[in-house]
C-alpha cells in the first residue's frame, strides 16, 4: 500500500489525520498489531529508554576495554557550564549515558541498531525532561521515528557492516529529528525534511570501530547525532526545506554505503581503527587478555 514515507505524509495531509494515526492504521493494515497495544509498546520504549540512561548515571563502570564508560560522569558534572542550553546540554549527557550504558553491556532500546541506540533517547528523553511532555505524546513521535527508519531500511540499510555508519548514526539521527519536529510541531511535510536534512549532513559518514568493539568512535558519535537531530528540527520547523525529498535521499544513502570499502563498513580495519594509536589500543588490551 505504501512504497514511499512520502505517500504517509500525503494521507496524513489528503485525510487531515495526525501522521501517527496513519502510521497505527498502516502497521495495523500491513502486520495486524492492535492499535491499543502499539501505543502501550510505544510508552513501555520511552520508559525503557529514561530508564536505561538514568541506570548509567547511577552506575558508572567502565566498558569491557576500558575505553569508555567513564564519559558520562565527566559530562554530567560539567554540563552547567555547558556551551548549549538546558535542553541540548541534556540531550548530549542522555545521548552519551545510553550508548556508554550499551558499551558496558546495559540494558538499551535498539534505534534502530544498539551502537546508535543513544541518538533518539537524546531526543526524546530531554524533551521529557526539559520541555515536559508527556511521555503520550513522546510515544506519538516514536512511532514517527519507527515509520522514518522503516523506509530508511527500505531504500538504503540501518546496518553498519553494509552501509557505514551514516546506516546507523545518520539513520538514527533523521529518526530523532523527524519525531522532534513531530511532537513540536507536528506538520508531516516538515518531518519529512528534518529527516531529509539529517542523513544529507551525515551522509557518507564511514564505519571504522577500534578493533570491532562498539566504542570507539562509536560511543561519542551518538550525543552529536542527537545534537544534529535538534539542528534538522530547528530548520525544518523555521520552513526550510530540504531541496531534495527524504525517499531520494535515503536511496542515494544507499548507493553510498554499497559503495563504501569493506574496510569501512565495520570490520575495524580502516578509518581510525587503522591508526597508530587505536592499534596500541587494541594490542594493550588484547595483550591484558591473555
Amino acid at each position: 500500500m505504501f512504497t514511499k514515507f512520502q505517500d504517509l505524509i500525503d494521507l496524513s495531509i489528503k485525510t487531515n489525520k495526525n501522521l501517527h494515526e496513519i502510521i497505527i492504521e498502516w502497521e495495523m493494515l500491513e502486520n495486524g498489531t492492535d492499535p491499543i497495544l502499539l501505543k502501550e509498546e510505544s510508552i513501555k520504549i520511552i520508559n525503557q529508554m529514561i530508564e536505561s540512561y538514568r541506570e548509567k548515571l547511577n552506575n558508572p563502570s567502565k566498558s569491557l576495554t576500558g575505553w569508555t564508560g567513564f564519559n558520562t560522569e565527566i559530562y554530567n558534572e560539567y554540563k552547567e557550564n555547558s556551551l548549549f542550553n538546558n535542553l541540548i546540554s541534556k540531550a548530549i549527557l542522555i545521548a552519551l549515558a545510553t550508548s556508554e550504558n550499551n558499551a558496558s553491556m546495559g540494558r538499551v532500546v535498539a534505534c534502530p541498531t544498539a551502537g546508535s541506540s543513544g541518538v533518539v533517547p537524546g531526543a526524546l528523553v530531554s524533551l521529557y525532561e526539559e520541555k515536559n511532555i508527556p511521555i503520550e505524546k513522546l510515544a506519538e513521535g516514536l512511532l514517527i521515528s519507527g515509520a522514518i527508519g522503516e523506509f530508511i531500511n527500505r531504500k538504503g540499510s540501518l546496518s553498519g557492516a553494509v552501509g557505514g555508519c551514516q546506516a546507523e548514526i545518520g539513520s538514527a539521527t533523521a529518526m530523532a529529528s523527524g519525531a522532534i519536529v513531530y511532537i513540536l510541531d507536528g506538520d508531516p511535510d516538515k518531518v519529512a525534511n528534518a529527516a531529509a536534512l539529517s542523513m544529507k549532513f551525515l551522509m557518507g559518514l564511514v564505519c571504522d570501530p577500534v578493533g570491532g568493539f562498539v566504542e570507539v568512535p562509536c560511543v561519542k558519535r551518538n550525543p552529536a547525532g542527537s545534537v544534529i537531530a535538534f539542528t534538522a528540527a530547528d530548520l525544518a520547523i523555521s520552513g526550510i526545506k530540504s531541496a531534495i525529498p527524504f525517499d531520494e535521499v535515503s536511496q542515494a544513502m544507499g548507493k553510498v554505503g554499497r559503495s563504501l570499502p569493506i574496510d569501512l563498513r565495520e570490520t575495524g580495519k580502516g578509518g581510525i581503527a587503522a591508526t597508530k594509536t587505536a592499534k596500541s589500543l587494541l594490542d594493550k588490551f588484547m595483550g591484558n587478555k591473555i
